[in-house]
């Protein structure tokens, strides 16, 4: 059965399924009750399934994830939502230090079914730690899985897979999607959590990406295909594990690899991508690869994010550096000092930086 439902409402039918289907499922977080919570993802969940099974938690991040860990070594499968992505460093002890560890600590005899949903990136005007990108250090923390949808059936369709692991979930919702339209099958058995998937076949380059920034390269894509440059786009899914044997096959075919995602570039997902691909792939490559990212700064005032965040342009700059066509970097002194990220942004704000 396939109806046509926002990103946001897809998450909100999977959570349903997954209540309906198991009783040990419960919901916890600030507001996701009564209000539904911030972005309405839970909106009528309470309603229908009561106060016990979708708690309103006090405002306490850390309370909020220790005692999803005690829920789930009693046999229960929470699903924590934490409001903001720059809300969540007040839990990241419990993650990475409890949650993270129990079941490599007990040898897998106490299973951590916990699934914390995290709305995460840009692009929708937030202020300061609304609009954080935090999978980084997650992706460095043995333990826990790190996914990231990037549609509306994708949304449905991964917390369903990520509630029925019995390994801990950070499950980050592109939150400048939650609006975006979809077919959305209700009934599709979900794909397995670690793998990627080909959204675009190609010859000419490699384009990787993941949640909100594949709907920008699935553009960079159709564009480049305009211009006689075929890419094949592979959104990861996964971010950890990666199925980066996907992204090695597919780069062994096109000899060139761009990676794109808003995070900051340094110690970023990029880097990891890069780096595996180096030490796989190093004699198919036709060119360095390239990494498309935000920026090394603390994230902009709402009305600089759009320098901030990595767009149309800047990807189809990263294919045309990759194909050695034409590029942003042709102008640049090779010998001169980097710009500084707040040189960067200084002169967009005085308005000489636009492209």
């Amino acid at each position: 059965m396939s109806e046509r439902m926002t990103f946001g409402r897809a998450i909100n039918r999977g959570l349903h399924r997954a209540l309906t289907d198991d009783p040990k499922v419960l919901l916890m977080g600030e507001d996701i009750g009564a209000l539904g919570g911030v972005f309405r993802i839970t909106d009528g969940l309470q309603e229908e399934f009561g106060p016990e099974r979708v708690v309103d938690t006090p405002l306490a991040e850390s309370g909020i994830v220790g005692t999803a860990v005690g829920l789930a070594m009693r046999g229960y499968r929470p699903v924590v939502e934490i409001q903001f992505d720059g809300f969540v460093y007040p839990a990241f002890d419990q993650i990475v230090a409890n949650l993270a560890k129990l079941r490599a600590r007990t040898q897998g005899r106490v299973a951590m079914p916990v699934t914390i949903r995290i709305p995460f990136g840009g692009g929708i005007g937030s202020p300061e730690h609304h609009s954080e990108s935090p999978e980084a250090y997650f992706l460095h923390t043995p333990g826990l899985r790190v996914v990231s949808p990037s549609s509306p059936q994708e949304g449905h369709d991964m917390i369903r897979a990520a509630i029925a692991s019995d390994d801990p979930v950070i499950y980050l919702e592109p939150k400048r999607r939650y609006h975006d339209k979809g077919e959305v099958d209700l009934e599709a058995a979900p794909r397995p959590l670690a793998t990627a998937a080909v959204l675009r076949p190609g010859a000419h380059v490699t384009l990787v990406a993941y949640g909100p920034m594949v709907r920008t390269a699935l553009q960079a894509a159709e564009v480049a295909a305009e211009e006689g440059v075929e890419v094949e786009l592979i959104d990861l899914r996964s971010l950890s594990p990666l199925d980066i044997g996907l992204v090695e096959s597919s780069v062994r075919r096109t000899g060139r690899l761009v990676v794109a995602h808003e995070a900051s570039r340094t110690g970023g997902l990029g880097a990891e991508v890069v780096a595996t691909v180096a030490e796989r792939a190093f004699h198919w490559l036709e060119a360095p690869p390239v990494r498309v990212t935000g920026l090394d700064i603390p994230y902009p005032p709402a009305k600089l994010e759009h320098v901030h965040l990595p767009d149309l342009d800047r990807v189809l700059d990263g294919i045309d550096r990759v194909m050695g066509r034409p590029n942003a970097l042709d102008s640049v002194d090779a010998f001169a000092a980097p710009q500084t990220a707040e040189q960067f942004l200084a002169e967009h704000a005085a308005g000489k930086g636009a492209r």
